[in-house]
């Protein structure tokens, strides 16, 4: 009888969050062996493939969601500066890759794309006023415009202004500086570095069952679903990075961790145009305010793409609701997803976001019309014939227990690990992909505690303002933005062209 094989990491799942920790892995400790799963033919083809998210950099310097109107009516800016903290983090890493060589030409994945906030009435004018005052002084927020003019928003972004009435109320501000990723090619690119760096990357392999053994290593059984075949391997440490698919793998796995968590699945479409005339005439990213109810994913936007080279416009998300945890999984992945420990907590979500079931319901019911009347508040212009409705990847909100709730819908992502830092799992959705490279960072922080002292140099060495605030100190939030475009090849902020 032969023994198991034994690898140091297995990473489950082929998307952006498997292959970031991969890449800082093999950099960090290039004698372990990473084997990756995916249960796909190829990688990033979930919540990383580039149709199957809006491909915003989540820097919040458009999205309003981070940035709610407290009871009071004040507006803090600490949730915006916090995700505009870690989105730089995840670009001075990226920066890092492509001056070493690891990344190819930056524009296969990154491309400038201003970041536009619009809206329509006094009541939203008021607090797109109160949002700006806010991040005032804020260094990664520099170059900030904030308009109410239309013939200035028409000169940012035309199909906005185009045949609008021009007594209409409307606001917005723009950031030339922010950006449009394909996390997808991303992905692949990680994924082919990581691999030419020792790396196994197993396609159409699904990892079906975990257990962990009492020399503290975890007994993995993966599927190969082209040939039929079932091994077993070992790994020391499991990143559960799969998507949808975490929670099942991490209620496998049966640490104590994951108890009390559930899952809430919501599906998303878009609008698409690849009308040229269309495309020409609008380049940024354009966030407006969530409707009542709506989930923070929800909140509606007129977006600059920019997949494999060509350029579109893309509008939504249009949110739905389907059991499946992934776009291409069971029917069944909520229902088999309840526990005894879970199914509390979940009851009490439903009972406590009934505006959100209200909002789910009437996105279910609303017709191709009505759709493309959300779309017209932003473009008045628009005319069913020039857009394609799709279909978006699949997102999970996390729900948990609540010592004072019961249960609570947990916006964000969350980093599940165990006691002894052998196994951590990842759970939530957006902002996600834009800060992958600081969540891991977390994940290597809970799991790997004694070695991040001896890792820490090679750390600063690839992400200059680790374990600082760029916000606290302009002048370094000045160099790394300015830095980091010129590697990029992007857009400096005005500020800094300014001076």
């Amino acid at each position: 009888m032969t023994s198991e094989e034994t690898v140091d990491v297995v990473l489950i799942g082929g998307g952006i969050m498997s292959a970031t920790l991969g890449s800082l892995l093999s950099r960090l400790q290039p004698d372990w062996s990473i084997r990756v799963y995916e249960r796909l033919g190829r990688v990033a083809q979930e919540s990383s493939n580039p149709w199957n998210n809006a491909g915003t950099g989540h820097a919040a310097l458009c999205e309003l969601n981070y940035m709610p109107e407290a009871p009071d009516g004040s507006v803090s800016a600490a949730k915006a500066v916090q995700i505009n903290e870690q989105f730089q983090v995840s670009r001075q890493y990226w920066a890092h890759l492509v001056e070493d060589g690891s990344l190819p030409e930056p524009r296969s994945f990154i491309n400038s794309t201003p970041h536009m906030t619009f809206v329509r009435g006094k009541a939203n004018i008021e607090y797109l006023k109160k949002r700006v005052e806010a991040l005032e002084g804020q260094p990664l927020f520099a170059g900030m415009e904030y308009t109410e003019d239309l013939d200035t928003i028409a000169e940012w972004a035309p199909l906005l202004a185009k045949k609008r009435n021009p007594k209409a109320k409307v606001a917005a501000t723009r950031i030339e500086s922010g950006t449009d990723v394909d996390y997808g090619a991303l992905t692949v690119q990680l994924m082919r570095d990581l691999e030419s760096r020792g790396a196994s990357i197993r396609t159409d392999h699904q990892v079906t069952w975990l257990k962990r053994q009492e020399d503290g290593t975890w007994r993995i059984r993966v599927r190969n679903l082209v040939g039929g075949n079932v091994h077993t391997v070992r790994a020391r440490f499991v990143f559960v990075g799969a998507g949808g698919g975490a929670l099942a793998l991490l209620q496998h796995s049966g640490i104590p961790e994951i108890r009390g968590y559930g899952g809430f699945p919501i599906s998303g479409q878009f609008l698409r145009t690849t009308n040229p005339k269309l495309v020409a005439q609008h380049q940024a990213k354009v966030y407006g305010k969530a409707a009542v109810g709506a989930p923070p994913m929800s909140v509606p936007h007129l977006d600059t793409r920019v997949v494999d080279g060509e350029t579109s416009l893309l509008f939504g998300p249009y949110a739905g609701f389907t059991p499946k945890f992934l776009k291409t999984s069971t029917w069944f992945d909520l229902p088999f997803s309840i526990r005894t420990h879970n199914l509390g907590p979940m009851l009490q979500v439903g009972l406590r976001n009934f505006d959100l079931v209200k909002y789910l319901i009437s996105e279910l019911l609303a017709s191709r019309e009505k759709k493309m009347a959300a779309l017209r508040e932003f473009m008045p212009t628009a005319k069913t014939e020039d857009w394609e409705l799709i279909t978006a990847g699949q997102r999970v909100q996390v729900m948990k227990k609540d010592p004072e709730k019961g249960g609570i819908l947990q916006f964000g992502t969350e980093v599940i690990s165990g006691a002894d830092g052998t196994i951590a799992g990842l759970l939530g959705a957006s902002p996600g992909a834009s800060v992958s490279v600081p969540i891991m960072l977390e994940v290597m922080g809970k799991c790997f505690p004694d070695r991040m002292g001896d890792w820490e140099p090679k750390l600063r060495e690839m992400i200059p303002s680790l374990g600082t605030n760029l916000s606290d100190d302009p002048e370094a939030a000045a160099e790394s933005l300015a830095r980091t475009a010129a590697v990029l090849q992007l857009t400096p902020s005005t500020a800094l062209v300014a001076k």
